[in-house]
């Protein structure tokens, strides 16, 4: 902490000054202690740059090269939504046409913000806390809010990978668990048989799902021992930071491209892969006047950046200052948007052979009714016989025949998104494929290795911000990080429950949806309005050498806040309008149906929707109107005296710069002192 002693004729403050905590006037013309929060002189941006050092921490943690930045970096932004929910998106906005919306979401919203996050975490070499307390002290519940969300995301997220290590472990056995149904007395279970196989694996098996989100049935052993596994080998990766989470991205970045790659050239090879492509990409341009596919666009642009988490800020912050972070903005950009369309080939390439023998299947059942009628001599009859057969019948005596409906494109409007697509659907392509163990081990090494490399930018970003508040740097990273990881491991274990796949569909829909869109509103509302466009123009300029034009103006002060703005109104509107429900599992009719949730659990979605955004008018509270007794020193920042008097001179530390004629400082550690009517 560093003390200055200005006098009446003295220098003015180049910090951002909070208003007085109390300003009384006494009887020599001098007045009482004002107390402001600015970043200390050896760590000030101003100050560094004068002496010709980097901004912030000189003791910051830095990337040990550009490579580990950016593979770091792609391994976050790159993650199971590009996998699991844009093939999805695709498939139910208009196929191919899907991609012109995605893309000018893309341009005028994912790659601006990103360049704010990332820009202005170079730029001050703080973390989310930091930066904007650095920006104004009454800004500081953004940083809070965004930690907060982050921590909710971290608990589910983490759960998303118990799940990949269990069927990553079942994997190797062969054949796959999932491949039949178990038996009883040589016949199907009638739970199985209703179902599907890999429904049922999912369901029963994995996570021995309960009837509704009312009735947890217990803990699930197997899957508590894969949770703890789980947050076993996070805490190994980032308990030390970047220097330890840095040299696993080379594996948990690159690792997921080659798989990909694999599977493309074996799933381009099968037989309907081109079926599967054609339903995926041929454009249905007409969906484009409807306005929920453009802002489904702008949404899975926000979400697959990673931005508000604060991870892009902790990353830039452990940048060099003349890091040209502008064309890192771009080329992750691209990667991540060719990667979603690249991952959208793979997954449809494959489910259009899985849709394929699903017709075959379906035909062949249908050959076997008309063998048995005495319509057709055999049931290996070409398949132009079968179609003039089928349509020689009349529909009712289709319907006593009890004839299977064969459709491809009923099979691959049937695909689903998240754990339905990655659990269920995948897992049942993957079956059909030869060598299945192979593929399926391939696959969820796959899903492991975006998933891990996700956690850690997830958690990277919360560490970051924990670790500018003063009192955790005390304490060594380890220990602090153990302590988060087990702090998640047990509030997690609510997912391991039979109720755990609907209380993570809860936290998906609320916990990191509204808060995380308030946040980058607001992050974009700081930057531009408060701390002012043109002054992060000129850092912009002074850090890469590009000035940024008027593309970078356009979309940073209007038209971002406009997309933020409506995708904050619709996630609103939907949760008003439409009733929240889930999918639980009816094990008796071998579906899943909708079901309403219930109050109690409403009440916690709305208390962590508030909890993520309470902080934000909180802080500003606090510190415009001088509520707050104690304010933690939350970014290295300090306490000042300014127009002090004799009696005060006992505040300042060991530290501070004081006049010669001052008696010797004594340490602010351990005591208390009285400012006007404030006790400190």
């Amino acid at each position: 902490m560093t003390t200055k002693v200005d006098g009446p004729g003295g220098p003015r403050n180049n910090g951002h000054e909070m208003a007085p905590l109390n300003t009384r006037a006494r009887g020599d013309g001098t007045h009482g202690v004002t107390i402001m929060l600015s970043p200390p002189d050896r760590n000030s941006v101003g100050s560094r740059e004068g002496a010709g050092l980097p901004d912030g921490d000189p003791d910051r943690a830095a990337w040990s090269g550009k490579m580990q930045f950016f593979l770091s970096i792609i391994g976050y932004s790159v993650g199971l939504g590009n996998i699991w929910r844009f093939p999805y998106l695709c498939q139910q906005n208009g196929g191919g046409a899907f991609l012109i919306p995605f893309m000018i979401m893309l341009i005028l919203e994912g790659i601006p913000l990103f360049l704010i996050e990332l820009g202005m975490g170079q730029k001050m070499r703080l973390g989310a806390l930091g930066v904007w307390n650095t920006i104004h002290p009454w800004l500081g519940g953004i940083g809070i809010s965004s930690c907060i969300v982050t921590l909710f995301v971290a608990i589910y997220y983490n759960v998303i990978i118990t799940w990949c290590f269990y069927y990553f472990f079942n994997s190797f056995r062969v054949p796959l668990p999932w491949a039949s149904c178990p038996q009883f007395n040589g016949t199907d279970l009638p739970e199985c048989e209703r179902s599907s196989e890999t429904a049922y694996f999912w369901y029963r098996t994995t996570l021995d799902a309960s009837p509704s989100i009312e009735e947890p049935e217990g803990f699930k052993w197997w899957i508590v021992l894969c949770l703890l596994l789980s947050w076993t080998v996070v805490f190994f990766i980032v308990m030390k930071g970047i220097q330890s989470s840095g040299k696993v991205v080379y594996f948990t970045s690159l690792f997921p491209y080659i798989v990909l790659t694999i599977f493309f050239i074996r799933g381009i090879t099968l037989k309907g892969a081109g079926a599967g492509l054609m339903h995926m990409y041929t454009p249905k341009v007409e969906k484009l006047l409807e306005p929920t596919v453009w802002l489904d666009a702008a949404t899975q642009v926000f979400y697959s950046f990673g931005l508000a988490f604060g991870s892009l800020i902790a990353f830039g912050s452990y940048n060099t200052p003349k890091n040209n972070c502008v064309r890192d903005v771009i080329l992750v950009s691209v990667c991540n948007a060719v990667t979603a369309i690249y991952a959208s080939v793979v997954i449809f390439a494959i489910l259009g052979y899985k849709a394929t023998v699903g017709v075959d299947r379906c035909i062949a059942v249908n050959k076997g009714i008309l063998f048995k009628h005495g319509l057709i001599d055999s049931i290996h009859v070409d398949n132009a016989i079968y179609e003039e057969k089928m349509n020689s019948l009349d529909s009712m005596t289709k319907t006593n025949w009890t004839f299977e409906h064969c459709s491809l494109e009923d099979q691959l409007d049937s695909a689903a998104e998240g754990t339905g697509l990655a659990f269920i659907v995948f897992t049942q392509a993957i079956v059909q494929l030869p060598g299945a163990p192979f593929w399926a081990v391939l696959f969820f090494t796959m899903l492991l290795s975006l998933g891990l490399g996700s956690q850690i930018g997830i958690l990277e970003g919360m560490l970051c911000t924990i670790f500018d508040i003063d009192i955790f740097k005390r304490i060594r990273k380890p220990y602090v990080t153990g302590v988060v990881c087990l702090f998640c491991f047990t509030v997690g274990l609510v997912f391991t429950t039979g109720a755990g796949e609907y209380w993570l569909k809860m936290f998906d829909s609320f916990a990191g949806t509204i808060g995380l869109v308030v946040v980058a509103l607001m992050e974009t509302i700081a930057v531009i309005y408060i701390y002012g466009h043109k002054k992060f123009t000129e850092d912009i300029y002074q850090m890469t050498g590009i000035r940024p034009g008027p593309y970078w103006q356009l979309t940073w002060r209007y038209i971002g806040p406009v997309i933020m703005f409506l995708i904050l109104l619709s996630s609103v509107l939907s949760m008003v309008l439409k009733s929240p429900t889930y999918s639980a599992w009816n094990g008796e009719l071998g579906i899943t149906e909708n079901k309403s949730y219930p109050d109690w659990v409403m009440a916690i979605a709305l208390a962590m929707i508030v909890a993520s955004v309470l902080p934000m008018p909180l802080v500003f509270l606090l510190r415009r109107f001088q509520i707050l007794k104690v304010d933690l020193d939350i970014h290295q920042g300090s306490i000042r005296r300014n127009e002090t008097t004799a009696s005060t001179k006992e505040m300042i530390d060991e530290d501070d710069v004081v006049s010669p004629d001052l008696p010797p400082q004594q340490s602010l550690a351990g005591t208390r002192f009285t400012i006007g009517d404030f006790d400190l």
